[in-house]
């Protein structure tokens, strides 16, 4: 079961999937969604302007690190924790 910040984190994704993927959970692979680059770009710009923090890696690196959604999850968890 997904935590606050977690739902949060998928409804944001929601909004950039393909709406035949069907439900998102940790474990839904960005790719399976139909997200692309473009719309990673945009995610992270979504989160880092909700949250107050700077995601710092581009899209190669973006690709290559945030496999499913449980890794983006975790990977702004940490971001913020780090801020605060």
């Amino acid at each position: 079961m997904a935590d606050q910040l977690a739902q949060e984190i998928i409804d944001r994704i929601k909004g950039h999937a393909e709406p035949e993927g069907g439900e998102i959970t940790l474990a839904t692979e960005l790719t399976s969604l139909g997200i692309h680059s473009l719309e990673l770009t945009e995610i992270i710009f979504d989160l880092e302007e909700s949250y107050g923090i700077e995601i710092e890696m581009n899209t190669v690196e973006a690709w290559s690190n945030l496999k499913n959604v449980g890794d983006m999850v975790e990977a702004v968890r940490a971001l913020i924790a780090k801020k605060a």
